[in-house]
């Protein structure tokens, strides 16, 4: 009988993401923690939006327009609108917020630099805006979103500089037009995006398992489409979803003409009255031009459109429609009582969608469930149900919930799809194995690496059950497949010192323990495993007593003295050291507690080696595993 203790079988997903890229949320916590967490978390962002942020947001309109209630109803909509849930509640998208303040920031600091033109106040423009870069490359249009502000409501487009119009110099800076100078003026913050562009770019191309792009057609059908979805959205903040998933070739050619007449209709109406109502032509181009990124032309996820994209892009449609409200009343008799009333029917009404919304999130099964419920052929959020199922060890559920999204997935023939069908079938081999369906597993194991050849952890849940079946010398060439694509696994090289311990490879063995405690050197199993070939093996020149009971002290101490598998080599390791008296206590509370978990077998095995220790015996394995 070996103390070895089993490397992590349990099965993975790729680092516990899901498959578009995000914090997978699977972690069941009591639902009235969750909640009031995520509710508490909303509102404070809220508080700190409305106090910092958002007054910030404020007084930078207001010092821009001069208009301090139209400012301030726009800096509600964006605090309380429904759709900014996601960048408040879910903790990975804290970037969105992030962005957002230096985004404010740097609006702040271009309006004193606007006022007052001088290198320091430009600089500050430009290191504002490269934090904002820093915390979410989705600003890289911001620069764009200045000329509009030089447009409406700065009018730097209507007159020459006070500096141009007091000097009677003929500079080359002088003789040239004013759209001229304000757009070289943009070029140090144009140079900041096209660096953040390709900084983007480099690291998605060089992510693992990234997916292939989507038809190109497909993708700009898409945008036309998410373009009008988000008005509407903002407009009737109703059955929104963590993921939506993307419609492929599946929209209809009415939905895509209706959209594209509907972008050319408001562009033309904004073009046409942009001089008589010029923050039309700046609160449309601002939504239009910051959505750019993330509208899908450039695919990064599978998702058809999300929530948290709208973030900052729609702050340019509540500009529009806060001014166009105040024109539109303006002969109106009751015009005050009228925006009033509807300004705060607005806000309690938003507040109520938002605190509604909120509440989907209190817990992972509540947040994929609704997904579920207002999507259709969402296989993204079956996924992650039958992933929270699986570690909730709810097998038959989890198994259901992967099967629905692996029928859903194979419908589509895609290259792209590729790498999410591997995934669920790597979870539903998962599924199958913890279930003891190892034969039914394999095969979706098998599937899953022949969908994508540099999936590593289906190479590695596959030999994890090729083992359990005894076919050692395959479980080490799927654990090689997945060192290869990730060398530094830790727990890969654990499985693959367990398994060279096992055909009696011991150097092998002692080489792979070794390289997993270099990359996780709080890595508890590769040291137990370790100390116990240190402290048992048979060939002298291997033994080293010190150290395997440094090794085994250390593992009890990580385990935090509840695993009585570690108790058992670090009695083996006293042993080796001549500590007999040491060892058998060691060995009678590892007995006690394989007493207490009914472990049989560990306890007689102790039985036989307390008896040795009394007999001040070392322990020998002549053979990994009896």
């Amino acid at each position: 009988m070996s103390a070895l203790h089993p490397s992590r079988t349990a099965a993975r997903s790729p680092g516990q993401r899901d498959k578009f890229g995000r914090q997978a949320i699977t972690r069941k916590e009591p639902v009235f923690t969750r909640q009031f967490f995520f509710i508490s978390l909303f509102l404070v962002a809220i508080t700190w939006l409305v106090f910092g942020q958002t007054i910030g947001h404020e007084f930078v309109l207001r010092d821009m327009t001069g208009a301090f209630w139209r400012s301030a109803f726009v800096a509600a909509l964006f605090a309380i609108h429904p759709l900014h849930v996601e960048s408040v509640a879910w903790v990975a998208e804290r970037k969105d917020v992030l962005s957002a303040v230096f985004f404010m920031l740097t609006l702040g600091a271009y309006v004193r630099y606007v006022r007052a033109p001088a290198i320091g106040r430009y600089v500050a423009v430009a290191f504002l805006f490269a934090l904002g870069l820093m915390s979410k490359p989705m600003l890289v249009t911001l620069p764009f979103v200045l000329l509009l502000l030089d447009y409406w409501p700065l009018h730097r487009f209507e007159k020459p500089s006070s500096a141009k119009s007091k000097s009677k110099s003929h500079s080359w800076w002088d003789r040239q037009s004013i759209p001229r100078q304000l757009i070289l003026e943009k070029i140090p913050l144009l140079a900041l995006s096209a660096g953040s562009c390709v900084a983007t770019l480099l690291a998605q191309s060089q992510r693992a398992g990234s997916i292939d792009q989507l038809p190109f057609m497909w993708r700009v059908n898409n945008a036309f489409v998410s373009y009008v979805t988000y008005v509407w959205e903002m407009f009737w903040p109703a059955r929104l979803a963590v993921f939506y998933p993307h419609p492929n070739n599946r929209l209809t050619i009415w939905e895509i003409i209706l959209a594209i007449a509907f972008l050319i209709v408001v562009t033309a109406t904004a073009l046409i009255l942009g001089k008589k109502r010029p923050y039309i032509l700046t609160g449309w181009f601002w939504y239009l031009g910051m959505l750019v990124p993330v509208i899908g032309f450039v695919q990064v996820g599978e998702q058809a459109h999300a929530d948290r994209y709208t973030y900052l892009p729609q702050i340019g449609l509540y500009l529009l429609i806060t001014w166009a409200a105040m024109d539109l009343t303006a002969f109106w008799s009751r015009r005050r009582a009228f925006l009033i009333i509807g300004g705060g029917a607005t806000i309690v009404a938003l507040c109520c969608c938002s605190f509604v919304q909120t509440s989907y999130w209190k817990n992972s099964e509540r947040l994929w469930t609704h997904a579920l419920a207002v999507t259709s052929n969402n296989d993204v959020a079956h996924n992650n149900l039958g992933f929270l199922f699986l570690r909730q060890g709810e097998l038959d559920q989890a198994i259901s919930h992967f099967q629905t999204a692996l029928n859903i997935r194979s419908s589509n023939a895609e290259a792209h799809y590729n790498l999410g069908a591997a995934l669920i079938h790597n979870n539903l081999g998962n599924a199958l194995a913890r279930k003891g369906l190892s034969d039914e597993a394999i095969g979706h194991y098998q599937e899953a690496v022949r969908l994508r050849t540099d999936y590593a952890d289906a190479h590695y849940n596959f030999g994890s059950v090729l083992l359990q079946e005894g076919r050692i010398d395959e479980a080490i060439a799927q654990w090689q497949k997945a060192l290869a694509i990730q060398p530094y696994d830790a727990d890969v090289h654990t499985s693959l010192g367990n398994a060279f311990l096992q055909k009696g490879l011991v150097k092998e063995a002692i080489n792979h323990y070794g390289q997993a405690l270099e990359i996780a050197p709080q890595d508890v199993l590769s040291r137990n495993n370790l100390a116990w070939i240190l402290a048992t093996s048979s060939n002298a020149s291997i033994r080293n007593g010190t150290k395997a009971v440094v090794l085994a002290e250390q593992a009890v101490q990580l385990s935090a003295g509840k695993n009585p598998i570690f108790f058992r080599t670090l009695a083996a390791a006293y042993a080796e050291s001549g500590r007999f008296s040491d060892a058998v206590a060691a060995a009678r509370r590892s007995m006690e507690m394989a007493t207490a978990q009914d472990n049989r077998g560990l306890v007689k095995a102790l039985g036989r080696e307390i008896a040795l220790y009394q007999a001040r015996a070392p322990l020998r394995e002549t053979s990994p595993i009896n």
